[in-house]
């Protein structure tokens, strides 16, 4: 997405705001009415000194006195109605706007999610959605307030007196040039910054999820330097960014007060010559003193903003990121069942940002029923093959067919009720052992889950808990072993009764027995279901129906297992690999 005005992006996100533009009105107005009291504080101020104090009327002062404690009492009920107003609106909006992001990336396909990565995502959803909340909270409170203050204070200064007034007139855009100077500076800054906070969320979360294999291969002092090394390149940008914006606050000051210096110069001229007053060159270096309160407030606000907008413009890339997976919207009750349940017609698969096809040329038929078993070398393509039937991917090259319609043409809620899939890496849900296999069916009965359970050869993992089906699942399952997790996963899409059962290499933890088990319960007890298995285990696909054999994204065989073994080398070497030489 190309760069264009900074707001323009900030614009397009402010739509979450419609839910709350009262908040979003009463908010700055309430922060304006809190603003106009303050403007009085220095004029009665002024009317102490000239008349209580000048006159020794303690009544007046007295009087007066309970002016400014009124003055205070209504400016702080406004400030905290306000306060209330644009906190509200922010925190709805940051709500609206992370549902929003967390239902579009659930959008998109498996290859946007690729090419931005996880931690990006995480970034987007956590910090930078947090700082666009900050942001909108501050311009709700001080956008207003700000701006009136630093020129209500001036247009007070030039009632009082013309001549001293002109100081106000150097001073604010003096004060302005500083700081609009270090905006400027500052936003591509902000960028980077994000950018470094990116790659270094990315280096943690890759480490924590491969922690054993770090400790394994004792990396830990490299993945340290590295750390360090990418640590250090967002401090360094950090640390310029600090440099610039410290450079505001100082210089705001010097000017301020070299302004100050002035007044009190010309006021006391002024007032030896009779033509102010003593109060009222008070009520000047006041309305000074409120500018630059004001003016520091308006340059941290347009520093936060510049964080918020380099944000919200990250977030909206994610927005404009639209899913590959277009829906045409067939019905279920148009479709009619073809002869075979699955055709590739010359597929081709190539990953986006990728030089060479993963898969190229494939031809398969499947029929309703039949046991299908993908098979190669790592890299060869066989669980990019498997995620074009749910869609996970778009085909690129040819015609892929489920039930006689193209994939492309199917609702994808439909086609992933009809195709269920069990992934390489079994991932559990916190929660508890039936909350996970209601995944798969969410009014699943009991029997349905022991079914599915036993077919699964789960059963004894479920029944050895104190707790059964109701037993505690930890975040990722981690209180389960790799070949429990496996065997609930399997279950869990078991319970669907998919008419297409995908299992990517997902028994590679259970041991060569409870495999065999496995496979022959699916085959006696669901039939008529499609399956697939993936696997580098030769025994796992040796009775299937037919064997495609994968190498470098090409099929280099495809038949039962007797038939490969006369006539696929790539085969009989991957079987004789694991059987010995000779071995039938």
């Amino acid at each position: 997405m190309s760069d264009g005005p900074m707001e323009e992006d900030m614009k397009k996100l402010l739509r979450f705001l419609k839910s709350y533009r009262k908040e979003s009105v009463l908010a700055p107005l309430f922060k304006l009415l809190e603003a106009s009291f303050e403007l009085f504080v220095p004029l009665v101020m002024a009317a102490i000194i000239d008349v209580g104090i000048a006159g020794r009327d303690s009544g007046y002062i007295v009087k007066m006195g309970g002016v400014l404690v009124l003055l205070a009492l209504v400016g702080l009920t406004a400030s905290l109605t306000a306060q209330y107003f644009a906190a509200k609106a922010a925190v709805g909006f940051s709500a609206k706007l992370k549902q929003e992001l967390f239902a579009h990336i659930q959008k998109l396909s498996f290859g946007d999610m690729d090419e931005v990565g996880s931690a990006t995502m995480i970034t987007r959803m956590t910090s930078d959605v947090n700082q666009v909340q900050a942001g909108v909270n501050l311009v709700l409170r001080l956008f207003l307030r700000s701006p009136i203050i630093v020129f209500g204070a001036m247009i007070m200064a030039f009632t009082i007196d013309v001549k001293a007034a002109l100081i106000f007139v150097v001073a604010i855009p003096l004060l302005s040039l500083v700081v609009f100077g270090v905006m400027l500076l500052s936003i591509p800054l902000y960028k980077r910054v994000q950018a470094a906070l990116d790659c270094l969320l990315g280096r943690t979360r890759e480490n924590l999820t491969g922690a054993r294999v770090l400790r394994a291969f004792n990396k830990q002092g490299e993945e340290q330097a590295r750390f360090k090394e990418e640590n250090q390149q967002l401090n360094k940008i950090q640390m310029t960014v600090g440099r610039i914006a410290a450079l505001m606050n100082p210089i705001t000051y010097i000017i301020i007060n070299g302004s100050v210096i002035f007044l009190l110069w010309i006021g006391a001229i002024h007032v030896d010559g009779g033509w102010i007053t003593q109060g009222e060159v008070v009520a000047l270096v006041n309305y000074m003193s409120q500018i630059l309160i004001e003016l520091v407030k308006l340059a941290n606000l347009i520093v936060n903003v510049n964080k918020a907008v380099a944000c919200g413009n990250r977030i909206q890339e994610v927005f404009e990121r639209k899913s590959a997976l277009v829906e045409t919207g067939h019905t279920a009750e148009a479709m009619t069942q073809a002869d075979w349940i699955v055709e590739f017609d010359d597929v081709s698969l190539a990953y986006p940002n990728a030089s060479e096809d993963s898969l190229s040329h494939i031809d398969l038929k499947v029929k309703r029923g039949e046991t299908i078993g993908v098979i190669g070398g790592t890299g060869s393509g066989k669980t990019s093959l498997v995620h074009l039937l749910p869609r996970f991917y778009d085909i690129t090259g040819g015609t892929l067919l489920i039930d006689g319609l193209s994939v492309q043409e199917w609702k994808l809620k439909k086609l992933r009720e009809k195709v269920g899939i069990v992934l390489q890496k079994s991932v559990l849900f916190k929660g508890t052992i039936r909350s996970n296999l209601l995944w798969g069916k969410k009014d699943a009965t009991e029997e349905e889950m022991w079914t599915a359970l036993r077919i699964a050869q789960a059963e004894d993992i479920v029944k050895g808990k104190a707790k059964g089906l109701d037993e505690p699942v930890e975040q990722d399952g981690r209180n389960f072993s790799g070949g429990q997790k496996q065997r609930l996963a399997i279950a869990r899409a078991l319970v669907r009764r998919p008419e297409i059962l995908i299992l990517d290499d997902s028994a590679s933890a259970l041991d060569y027995a409870t495999d065999a088990r496995l496979r022959e319960a699916i085959r006696k007890e669901l039939t008529g279901m499609t399956l697939f298995i993936v696997s580098q285990r030769a025994a796992s696909v040796r009775n299937a129906d037919t064997i495609l054999v994968l190498e470098d994204g090409l099929v280099d065989g495809q038949g039962t297992h007797e038939q490969l073994m006369d006539s696929c080398e790539v085969y009989r070497e991957i079987y004789e690999s694991q059987y010995g030489k000779g071995a039938r």
